[in-house]
């Protein structure tokens, strides 16, 4: 399986699953996350996340990832989870762990972090009225 979560706007409040993974390959790219409660990017079950050009901020020191289940370290430290342009505001901090030189297989499409205000304003659930057109 792989997965491709991109230009999206996690707002306040939020707590948790975005995205959770689970076994394949997760792209998490140019999203913008702020303030979540528990954590960001989480996962079990040795999926391989790549986090690219995003922006991270936390409402105060706060991991942004978490690995679920009951893997010990020993295990989840051979998971391939690499952070790589990403950027980490007011305490936001990422756990890389896995075989380093990932990173070289991000998403071609992804933009520099400082673009990620610019591409996700619009972003948020649609305004819809019934009858019409979303």
């Amino acid at each position: 399986m792989r997965v491709t979560v991109a230009f999206n706007r996690f707002g306040p409040g939020l707590v948790q699953r975005m995205p959770r993974c689970r076994f394949g390959v997760f792209e998490v790219v140019n999203n913008d996350y702020v303030s979540w409660k528990k954590y960001a990017i989480g996962g079990s079950a040795a999926p391989t996340i790549l986090s690219q050009g995003n922006r991270f901020y936390a409402d105060k020191e706060k991991e942004v990832t978490k690995r679920d289940g009951d893997a010990p370290e020993s295990e989840w430290r051979n998971w391939s989870w690499i952070s790589n342009g990403d950027l980490m505001l007011n305490g936001a901090f990422f756990t890389a762990s896995g075989r380093p030189g990932l990173e070289a297989e991000d998403p071609s499409f992804a933009k520099p972090v400082s673009l990620v205000a610019q591409m996700t304003a619009s972003a948020g659930p649609l305004s819809c009225n019934q009858g019409s057109m979303c």
